[in-house]
């Protein structure tokens, strides 16, 4: 192996690991309310279980003020402008305090309905609009971590976000525990908890965006601009892909229950599995924005496709792990012999679509990071609507199943793999300079 791989190599792990650690402790929240809560009865469960998915989705759609924010952030530091980059920090600051902001409002005013929407009723319902009203007060410190995390990422500093994501989650867990069993506030006392948490790692990421170089920290209309434009390529994206999984399981809840059963249990073992496989792409923004902001295009291709062979690789991993576990997996999730033997009929399709989500994966983080977000958006448009929605309609209207609505997905991927890699193979995102400005046209 030469050298200059072998340094490939070592960097693409040292930006992984700690981006995988933070982004596994961010859905800890979560998984310590449920926790806590379960124990309190089912309709505290059940309101949480509603309060919590309307949560983690918005929070998955504004992940654009992380990735948006590392891309650009890369390639000033690549360039050596870390004044600039600091100047960045500062108008990312802004955007996510005002879209914190707006969010407050609009889950104040919302969550009642928003619940009815889910399907929450009595005092389950109820308290879900608790939780979810409460849990608002903390919405625009999570959005200032999702902005702090990517500017930290963006200068290639990765044990920082760590160290205060892993922190909150531990005032987290103490503070629920307070409030829940101590205090005996309920499925209030959680959302408070977590409330505090957030503020506190909030806090925390606003001193790293204040403490970056800048000559500048009003906000400014034509900075953040460009900002915007990219994170709302980004989050269309990321929206067309939630909507492709919210119709996978739509249209799979209309089959029947065992078979949603079992799509829920290759559904958040995929969740699980991408989890590992976006470490990887987190650490292709950082390289690729770095590189191409040095003006070392040829830099930036080596290491791309060094990336994407180790996703690849990772994705493969995965594939035999859970072809090996067939038989061991889905048990471990349920003792209905009906959605274990569902399950078995896709388990094949879910395990061999591995290495397909490992190439997507580093793509994405590739072509995010080269500032290609507007690409990004249109191959996830097309590939959700022209290839994975008909599939997975006609499944339902000819009778094809839970393994249509699998094929489906794994032709999503295979769609995004083909427009993703030909444009990596084209090299249209190799545009060098500190500015992330759009690339050459689709």
């Amino acid at each position: 192996m030469r050298a200059g791989a072998r340094a490939q190599d070592r960097e693409i792990i040292r930006l992984a690991v700690p981006a995988l650690g933070a982004l596994a402790a961010e859905p800890l929240y979560i998984l310590v309310d449920t926790a806590i809560v379960g124990h309190l009865g089912t309709p505290q469960l059940a309101a949480l279980a509603i309060a919590g998915a309307l949560l983690t989705s918005g929070l998955t759609l504004f992940n654009f003020l992380t990735y948006g924010t590392t891309a650009q952030v890369a390639r000033y530091h690549g360039a050596g402008q870390e004044v600039a980059a600091g100047r960045l920090a500062a108008q990312s600051l802004w955007l996510s305090v005002g879209l914190g902001a707006v969010l407050v409002v609009l889950t104040l005013a919302l969550a009642r309905p928003a619940v009815a929407l889910m399907g929450g009723e009595g005092r389950a319902g109820e308290m879900a609009v608790t939780y979810l009203r409460i849990s608002s007060l903390g919405l625009p410190f999570a959005l200032i971590a999702l902005a702090g995390q990517g500017y930290l990422r963006g200068v290639s500093s990765l044990q920082r976000p760590l160290a205060i994501v892993v922190l909150a989650n531990l005032a987290n867990v103490v503070l629920e525990l307070l409030f829940v069993y101590g205090f005996e506030w309920g499925i209030a006392g959680s959302a408070w908890g977590t409330v505090i948490a957030q503020a506190g790692m909030g806090a925390a990421f606003v001193r790293e965006l204040l403490a970056a170089p800048a000559d500048d920290r009003r906000p400014r209309p034509e900075l953040m601009r460009p900002l915007a434009r990219m994170s709302g390529n980004i989050a269309v994206r990321t929206g067309a892909l939630i909507a492709s999984f919210l119709v996978a399981s739509a249209v799979i809840a209309r089959i029947g229950q065992a078979s949603l059963g079992a799509h829920q249990i290759a559904f958040q073992l995929f969740f699980f599995i991408a989890l590992v496989l976006d470490a990887i792409a987190i650490a292709g923004q950082v390289i690729v924005g770095r590189l191409l902001g040095a003006a070392d295009a040829d830099g930036a291709y080596a290491a791309a496709r060094r990336m994407i062979g180790w996703s690849v690789l990772a994705g493969g991993a995965f594939s035999l792990a859970l072809l090996t576990l067939a038989g061991v997996l889905p048990s471990a999730f349920t003792d209905d012999p009906a959605v274990i033997e569902r399950a078995a009929t896709i388990w094949l399709l879910f395990a061999l679509m591995q290495p397909i989500c490992g190439a997507v994966f580093a793509l994405d983080g590739i072509l995010i990071g080269a500032g290609d977000a507007r690409f990004l958006k249109w191959s996830m448009v097309f590939s959700a609507l022209c290839v994975f929605v008909p599939i997975a309609l006609a499944s339902l209207a000819f009778g094809w199943g839970m393994v249509g609505v699998w094929w489906g997905l794994v032709a999503l991927m295979a769609a995004r793999l083909l427009t993703c890699g030909v444009r990596f193979l084209r090299g249209r995102w190799l545009v060098t300079g500190a500015t992330a400005g759009a690339p050459a046209a689709v």
